[in-house]
Parts: C-alpha cells; sequence; structure tokens
C-alpha cells in the first residue's frame, strides 16, 4: 500500500462521531493538497474493506457530493443519526461540523 493511501486510511478512521472532513482537507492532511480525487478512489474501493466512516466525508462545499439518489440518501441519514444537521441548502455547515483533526 503506498503511504499517502494508508495515511488517507488513517484520518478517515480519525474522523469522530458528530464531525465531517472534506475531499481536500484529507488530502491535504495527508501530504497531497491536489489529491482531492484519490481520497474519493480510496473511499470507494477500500471502505469495506477497512470499515472506514466513508459518510463523514464531503466536498468542500458542505455538500454531500454522491450523485446516486439512494447512497445519497444513506449518507445523509447516517449523519443526522450522529447530530449533523443540514441547512436549508442542504448544506452542511463546516464552521460547526468540520474536524481539523
Amino acid at each position: 500500500m503506498q503511504p499517502f493511501t494508508q495515511q488517507v486510511i488513517d484520518i478517515i478512521q480519525a474522523i469522530p462521531k458528530g464531525k465531517v472532513m472534506t475531499y481536500g482537507q484529507i488530502a491535504a492532511s495527508a501530504g497531497s493538497p491536489r489529491g482531492a480525487r484519490q481520497v474519493v478512489r480510496i473511499l470507494h474501493t477500500m471502505s469495506d474493506k477497512y470499515d472506514l466512516p466513508w459518510h463523514r466525508v464531503i466536498n468542500a462545499k458542505g455538500e454531500i457530493a454522491i450523485t446516486e439518489d439512494e447512497s445519497r440518501f444513506l449518507q445523509k441519514v447516517l449523519l443526522e443519526e450522529e447530530g449533523i444537521k443540514t441547512n436549508e441548502d442542504r448544506r452542511i455547515d463546516l464552521s460547526i461540523y468540520r474536524y481539523d483533526g
């Protein structure tokens, strides 16, 4: 496993309940500020294997980035179960819920 991949996995596993991180924030924390798409790939391919809390990762606008309806709804429900609320624009307030590690 590449060091960046391992760092991304470690960072995602450390996001506590009730908090979120952005793809870009995770990439930067793992040493590759322009690696947000790599974070997406890692989440997609390794969430099950490493039991990653994938639902705690959102885009830089505070939005759920998943486009497929069922998965998007599941992510919203999982976040709400942890007390994370969306505003009237269906965005998550990063000033409240962002985890800075």
